[in-house]
């Protein structure tokens, strides 16, 4: 489990960064969202769904970014 600390951290690896957070429950919504519609027998368009995941990380890196100067040092 250290992968997954490390991926919700910050640069100190013990500061849990809300943004990153945001992130993973972003991209885990898209794609649960998308199984319950293929479970319940729905079409889904996957090109609507690449797109859709495609904006949630770019917006997701653009905000890591964005932020990057106020994370504390490690």
């Amino acid at each position: 489990m250290t992968w997954l600390n490390q991926l919700l951290t910050g640069k100190d690896n013990q500061t849990h960064d809300l943004g990153r957070w945001t992130w993973a429950l972003s991209i885990l919504t898209l794609i649960g969202l998308a199984v319950w519609q293929v479970a319940q027998a729905h079409p889904i368009s996957l090109r609507e769904l690449a797109e859709s995941l495609g904006i949630v990380s770019g917006a997701g890196g653009a905000s890591l970014w964005a932020k990057k100067d106020t994370e504390p040092a490690p």
